[in-house]
């Protein structure tokens, strides 16, 4: 069964469509720049700080918390904004949240202004996220086939990009403030570019002229009792889980726990991000052939034999084998959730919205969970809860199936 829907009638003209397929790739992978370049800079924060994991774990929550308070009201914000609008003033928030990190991290050496810094990343993150989804959605229905997880392995290969820069930049002794505060200025004035090419507000949220912002909050509510969005929430919830531990942790895990340099902990991280592009990339291929259900079954056992093998290996070379079979197993789970919670055109905007808070939500308690949980038994063995919360999570997998017409 195919993984999309039928597509939507040509309101216009194909041309735009691909341009604004190129826009939205240009989006997801510089938001997936912004976020990893922070991500890599991790370990270096945390000694600048002299952070134990535990209080590591409760500063990352503060880019977390942004993301889930964004989520409930992006979905209207891009209705009522048109999602280009939304993505290029999200992204805003995005660079000055890096930007603020990063001085007071190095230079200022202040707990508190780093939290700023990623609250305000986290919160401009998670609203860019559901609305370059919502925008991907409507361009995946105007071509017809599956396009959302390339969409997904645009953001990994931003994400890439800012492992290596990381890397890079830890290895060179470059501060994380002008690391961070030069990425931000690449990362807005690329989406600024990348927005223009969006499909007109009115094709993306159809119902967002016209209607009462009281219409478009039952809306919401509504999307809340729909048991197929909770349980498409859920997967998401758990998949987000698996991505989000590496994002945050894998880098410090084995820096820890296989006692490599920051710079070689970034290249690993690298590693997950490089396994997480290439499923994404040759996933649409394989969505479109067996349909979402054998796919994401097959990719999901691929996550927990990998994240398995990358914390009891024992042994470095082999446990970053496991960390690729980890981001390529995991590749599937987020970007084949928000398609099928935008399955539906009209009701897009409410449903992604629900879905993402749900998902987020395991970027809220991941960071705090696993750094507690680190304290005790170390960073590395800490990670083994992903392959436990994996395997029942494929109990939901067939609610992601396109809805019947």
């Amino acid at each position: 069964m195919s993984s999309v829907t039928a597509p939507a009638p040509p309101t216009i003209t194909p041309r735009s469509v691909l341009a604004a397929r190129t826009g939205v790739a240009v989006v997801f992978a510089l938001n997936g720049l912004a976020v990893a370049s922070w991500f890599a800079r991790v370990p270096a924060v945390r000694d600048a700080l002299d952070l134990s994991a535990g209080r590591l774990g409760l500063l990352l929550l503060a880019m977390s918390a942004g993301a889930i308070l964004a989520m409930p009201t992006s979905g209207l914000v891009a209705q009522r904004l048109g999602t280009a609008r939304t993505v290029v003033l999200a992204t805003l928030l995005v660079a000055s949240g890096l930007t603020v990190a990063g001085v007071a991290a190095w230079s200022a050496g202040s707990l508190a202004g780093v939290a700023l810094g990623l609250f305000a990343l986290g919160y401009g993150s998670g609203t860019c996220d559901v609305a370059m989804n919502i925008e991907g959605a409507a361009v995946e229905r105007r071509l017809g086939r599956t396009i959302m997880p390339r969409f997904h392995a645009a953001w990994s290969l931003g994400s890439v990009a800012g492992a290596g820069l990381g890397a890079g930049a830890a290895r060179l002794g470059l501060p994380v403030a002008v690391h961070l505060a030069l990425t931000a200025a690449v990362v807005l004035g690329g989406t600024v570019l990348g927005a223009r090419a969006f499909l007109p507000a009115a094709e993306t949220t159809p119902t967002a002229d016209g209607v009462s912002p009281a219409t478009r909050r039952r809306a919401l509510l509504a999307a809340w009792r729909e048991p197929r969005t909770l349980l498409i929430g859920l997967f998401v919830l758990v998949m987000a889980f698996a991505e989000g531990s590496a994002n945050d942790w894998v880098a410090v895990a084995f820096v820890d726990g296989y006692d490599l340099s920051e710079a070689a902990g970034a290249a690993v991280f690298g590693v997950f991000v490089v396994g997480m592009t290439l499923g994404r990339t040759l996933g649409t291929l394989a969505l479109d052939r067996w349909g979402r259900v054998r796919v994401l079954t097959a990719t999901i056992l691929l996550a927990v034999l990998g994240a398995g093998v990358a914390v009891l290996a024992g042994s470095g070379p082999v446990a970053v084998v496991g960390v690729a079979l980890w981001g390529l197993g995991a590749s599937l789970g987020f970007p084949v959730g928000m398609s099928a919670a935008a399955d539906e055109e009209d009701r897009a905007p409410a449903r992604v919205s629900v879905v993402a808070v749900i998902g987020y939500t395991a970027f809220l308690a991941g960071p705090p969970l696993l750094g507690l949980l680190g304290d005790r038994v170390g960073t590395l063995h800490a990670l083994l809860v992903v392959p436990i919360l994996l395997l029942p999570t494929l109990a939901l997998v067939p609610a992601t199936r396109p809805p019947a017409h």
